[in-house]
């Protein structure tokens, strides 16, 4: 649908009299606050008569700001300084500003905050002023836009999907997951495994911890149909770690099967490896799967993990729980490659791999020659030592911007041919290295190493589990936390998996960008929690 002149007109100002605010030195929120926004040409798809208490402006700012940030429904429903500046009254929860994106607003109305949001978030990302909140531009920019932004004239049609299409979408997806999981528990027991996998949406949903989780979902489904806070923790404990995961693959295996035969489901796949840290602040004795953090003074259980990025379905595929040598335990030395191993064949098992992508963290030539091992092509960047300094001089005395080292590794595992990648830095000045088990001639390096780049998805996915999937707990026992973390995951695959097949049943663009936002998702997982308007 094309946006009429006034609309367009009225949504540009939007952005434009934000980025004057900033200009001046008000944060997003005063300006926010200070905004005219002109509504003449918006409709309010609630009649007078409805009960909703949320004036439409103020949900209208409310959800601008939610564009120009990237913030969940979760995280929009806790910051009570931008519900008062925005002028409602009282703090609307996850539902109601779900059920306002996709039942109040109209698509003219959804347009009007998208166009006047990204307008800010690329002036800002391009031309400042610098906002810590303002997104970056990637994150609004997908590939059909920049190849179209000269064509802004041409009809921009955005897929709207029905509810009844998105809960039935949902729902599939749900089924496939959850039966992978089984507790061990009596068949007489009093709760299905079920019970626990819905409450467990539910508490990830509302952000809050087991008791008062448990109260409220037995609050909306009936004192007998949820179980009891401390039955949830002792039902949790039955999942060993090895069955826990193991249920994450056939899950994930399942969740796969339904799109496997999609031809925009794009194999061999490019993955990225990484290590996310959930802070823990109890007392550490006794507690061997906490380690230290980078900065050496936070505490933290750690979880590795391997996805899909690129253009294509952002898929947890593998998840490994890290175990590190610390100075309140016995454990032996971490061995890294290890991780990786198990990351790398359990996702083999679903999908064929192309390339891995791994940070610095990563890099050791037992990682190199483990994924050698595994016949996958790896690009990790290089910690520099005083080789590659060297190295570094004498292109700078050459007066070279880009250089290829070639060399070996030699480890008990076996040995390989590889090589050093000397490209110009894309986060400022300087040389930045990087390690490959593929033959790159300096003309294609610079070209190659931008692959790496793909990996920034992985950070938006930790943001989005943390935020919109993981339920708080302060609990010390591993076996909870593993599995709060484990199926905060497969939520998120649950979220990406829907998302793929509602564009596909309509040939939508296959880009990173969601058509169908994390809250909404955990919202249908457990819907029959939720009451109707």
């Amino acid at each position: 649908m094309v946006a009429s002149t006034v609309q367009m007109a009225d949504a540009f100002l939007v952005g434009l009299n934000l980025r004057k605010s900033l200009k001046t030195g008000k944060s997003l929120i005063e300006a926010l606050e200070e905004l005219d926004v002109r509504i003449r040409s918006l409709e309010d798809r609630y009649p007078k008569w409805h009960p909703t208490s949320y004036p439409f402006l103020g949900m209208l700012k409310l959800f601008i700001y939610r564009e120009i940030t990237g913030n969940s429904f979760h995280k929009l429903s806790k910051h009570q300084k931008l519900i008062s500046a925005v002028g409602l009254n009282r703090t609307p929860d996850v539902s109601v500003l779900s059920r306002t994106w996709r039942n109040r607003f109209d698509e003219a109305t959804r347009e009007f905050i998208k166009r006047g949001s990204h307008l800010l978030v690329k002036n800002v990302n391009d031309f400042g002023p610098s906002v810590a909140e303002v997104r970056p531009k990637h994150e609004i920019l997908d590939s059909k836009e920049c190849d179209s932004r000269e064509s802004e004239n041409e009809e921009d049609e955005e897929v709207v999907f029905t509810n009844k299409e998105i809960f039935r979408t949902t729902r599939l997806a749900r089924e496939h997951c959850f039966s992978s999981f089984d507790s061990g528990r009596a068949q007489n027991a009093t709760y299905e495994d079920t019970r626990f996998f819905e409450l467990q949406t539910f508490i990830g949903m509302v952000g809050c911890g087991t008791p008062q989780g448990s109260a409220r979902f037995k609050f909306r489904r009936g004192e007998e149909y949820g179980p009891h806070g401390d039955t949830h923790l002792r039902a949790i404990k039955q999942f060993d770690p090895e069955s826990l995961l193991e249920g994450f693959q056939q899950a994930t295996d399942r969740l796969l099967s339904v799109i496997q035969s999609e031809s925009s489901f794009r194999r061999p796949v490019t993955v990225a490896i990484d290590i996310t840290t959930i802070r823990y602040f109890g007392n550490v004795e006794g507690m061997s799967m906490v380690s230290g953090t980078k900065d050496g003074e936070g505490r933290a259980f750690k979880f590795a993990t391997l996805s899909i990025v690129g253009w294509n379905i952002p898929v947890i595929l593998a998840v490994e729980p890290v175990r590190e040598s610390s100075t309140w335990d016995e454990n032996p030395p971490n061995r890294i490659h290890r991780v990786v191993r198990r990351l790398v064949r359990r996702a083999q098992e679903h999908v064929p791999i192309e390339m891995v992508l791994c940070d610095r963290e990563f890099d050791s030539k037992a990682v190199y020659q483990t994924l050698s091992n595994l016949d996958v092509n790896y690009l990790i960047p290089k910690r520099i030592h005083s080789s590659e300094r060297e190295a570094i001089e004498s292109m700078d005395e050459n007066r070279q911007e880009v250089a290829v080292e070639s060399a070996s590794v030699h480890t008990e595992q076996g040995s390989h041919a590889m090589q050093f990648l000397y490209v110009p830095s894309t986060k400022g000045e300087g040389t930045a290295v990087f390690a490959t088990n593929l033959p790159v001639g300096p003309k294609e390096a610079e070209t190659f190493t931008r692959r790496y780049s793909r990996r920034w998805q992985i950070e938006n996915e930790y943001k989005s589990i943390k935020n919109d999937f993981l339920a708080k707990t302060s609990s010390k026992d591993y076996r909870v936390r593993l599995f709060y973390f484990v199926f905060a995951v497969l939520l998120h695959n649950i979220w990406r998996v829907t998302d793929f097949l509602l564009k596909t049943g309509v040939g939508g663009e296959m880009d990173y960008a969601p058509v169908l936002t994390a809250g909404e998702c955990v919202e249908l997982v457990c819907s029959p929690l939720i009451p109707p308007d």
